[in-house]
Order: structure tokens, then C-alpha cells, then sequence
């Protein structure tokens, strides 16, 4: 049986009705009503509680599911993967992005360490006092060119991590080897300048302008795998997102 949920629905409003269930699950997440893990009613069900369609209800568990608040589980049912609201995003790498569109990239890991997270990171990562992080710092390159500068984290009780492994593969593969089933992430781009060490390094000059991004991925067990801040020479590189009004 799934955890018991008491939306209010009201017909009069001008908010559509699947709208007003995605607001009624999400304040039950945000509240703690419905905890990491709860399992939630069959939408035959819930549309019955509530007295609605099941394509509304269809229509609702959807958008919660895309939003990465929900995840549908063969065999288990629909199930809360996270207690904040966050946006579904399309987790690849870099590596990623140019093995797809056919470029040849090439890693330089700059710095490699394996240690205690210091406290900023730590609480990024919510990190148990007994796990630690490899911390490391890569320059990628595409065609001889340097591209981005990329500095990691990743929580060190999921795999084991090398060198050797970062130069010769992107990081998200090397997670997904090893069993991690990336759910959502919080991401924040911006802008910066190049300052003496990001110049040398992305063969530019000083105050040339640069992509930041910052992100945080978790996995389908909530937790934080691994958080980044990388910055990109903006005149080779660019994020492109797909809008959707809500």
C-alpha cells in the first residue's frame, strides 16, 4: 500500500487539475509528508482517491517524474527519489558530448588527489563522516585544442578511481561502469574571465572570456555522487537547453 496523500482539488480554480496534484506531491516532499523512498498508490488508484481521470493522474506522475521527483520502479511501483524540488536534466559529459558528435577528445589530468572532502564540499556532497572524495583536476583537449578546464569531486564508496582511468575515458562513464544510475542534478551556468593560470592553460589570453558551470549530480538512491566546477573557452564551446512551459 502506498503513503497516504490528502490533496486538496478544486474544480473552481483557473489551476489545471493535474497541475494541482504536482503542487500537492511536491509539498508533501518538500515536508516531509512523503519521505525518500515512500511508494505511492497506483495512478488507477489515486485518480480514484481524488476522484479524477486517469490521464489526469497519468499527466501529473508524469511531470513529477521528468521534474526528478519521482521514479517509476518495475516491480516496485512509483517511488519518491528526492525530498527537494529540482528539474530533470539530461546528464552527459563533456567526453560525452564530443565522442557524439564524432570528435576524437583527449584528457590531461593536471592534479589527482584522494583524501577528507574539506567542509564546503562535504556538505555539498552530504558526505557520512567516514567516506572520503578523489578530488582532481583535468584539461580537455579536442583536435590539439584546449577546451575545458574541469575540477571534481566524487564521493570515494561508489568505485575506485585512477589516473590512468580519467585520462582514457569521461567521468560519467566511469560512474555508469560502475553501477551508477544517474537520476538529476542541479546545475548553474555563468560567465567569467581568464585569469593568468586558466589562460596559460586554455591557450588564451588574460581577461578572455569563459563558460562556467557548475553542477551536482545524484543517483537513484538520492544520493550526491559527485559535484564539479568547470570553465570552457567561450569561443569554442556553448550549452544549449530546450525550454518547456509549464
Amino acid at each position: 500500500m502506498g503513503a497516504e496523500l490528502h490533496i486538496p482539488i478544486d474544480r473552481s480554480s483557473s489551476v489545471p487539475l493535474y497541475h494541482q496534484v504536482v503542487q500537492g506531491i511536491e509539498a508533501a516532499i518538500r515536508t516531509g509528508v512523503l519521505e525518500f523512498g515512500s511508494r505511492l498508490d497506483t495512478e488507477i488508484e489515486l485518480a480514484g482517491k481524488l476522484s479524477l481521470s486517469r490521464p489526469t493522474m497519468r499527466k501529473a506522475m508524469d511531470e513529477l517524474v521528468r521534474a526528478g521527483l519521482l521514479v517509476r520502479k518495475r516491480g516496485v511501483g512509483t517511488q519518491v527519489v528526492s525530498n527537494q524540488v529540482r528539474r530533470h536534466l539530461e546528464l552527459t559529459s563533456l567526453f560525452d558530448d564530443l565522442q557524439g558528435s564524432g570528435q576524437k577528445p583527449a584528457t590531461q589530468v593536471l592534479d589527482f588527489r584522494h583524501g577528507p572532502a574539506g567542509p564546503a564540499i562535504a556538505e555539498t556532497l552530504e558526505l557520512p563522516t567516514d567516506v572520503r572524495t578523489y578530488h582532481f583536476t583535468r584539461l580537455r583537449t579536442v583536435g590539439g585544442k584546449p577546451l575545458a578546464l574541469m575540477e571534481n569531486w566524487v564521493r570515494d564508496d561508489i568505485t575506485e578511481l585512477t589516473e590512468r582511468a580519467l585520462r582514457g575515458q569521461g567521468l560519467y562513464q566511469l560512474l555508469r561502469d560502475a553501477g551508477v544510475n544517474f537520476r538529476l542534478a542541479t546545475q548553474r551556468i555563468g560567465a567569467t574571465v581568464a585569469d593568468s593560470h586558466q589562460a596559460k592553460l586554455l591557450d588564451t589570453e588574460p581577461g578572455a572570456a569563459l563558460v562556467t558551470m557548475e553542477r551536482t549530480a545524484v543517483d537513484d538512491a538520492g544520493r550526491n555522487v559527485e559535484t564539479g566546477r568547470h570553465v570552457y573557452r567561450a569561443d569554442s564551446y556553448s550549452f544549449e537547453m530546450t525550454l518547456v512551459q509549464r
